[in-house]
């Protein structure tokens, strides 16, 4: 069981992430997160697995570059232990899409974000 200190310094760890990732500043974003990263994204059928600084800097890059004026939206946040879900609405251009991210924190940064979207 987690103690609320260490479920502070896990939301911390997201949310410090979550900033960096909405001002789409990749270097801020790789530095919330371990060397080792996994980052799964949301594509069809079962996303794709992205491992390591190298490969998450290109999928984030991607996705940047591919939508500019993409936001996302946190509607809730959910702490459990060194879990964290997140449920977001991610609109672009005329549309949106909705979903969730299953962050796994380690030593205060985030080794691990999987992405789910609905539909």
């Amino acid at each position: 069981m987690s103690t609320g200190t260490e479920a502070t310094g896990t939301l911390d760890a997201v949310l410090r992430f979550d900033a960096a990732f909405g001002a789409k500043d990749v270097d801020a974003v790789l530095a919330a997160m371990t060397p080792d990263c996994v980052f799964e994204d949301t594509s069809p059928p079962d996303g794709r697995r992205h491992v390591g600084t190298p490969a998450v800097r290109a999928a984030w890059e991607a996705l940047f570059a591919a939508s500019p004026d993409g936001v996302f939206t946190t509607e809730e946040v959910v702490v459990a232990g060194d879990r964290v879900v997140v449920r977001w609405c991610y609109d672009f251009g005329d549309g949106h899409v909705r979903g969730i991210d299953l962050f796994t924190v380690r030593d205060g940064l985030v080794a691990e974000k999987l992405s789910y979207v609905k539909g």
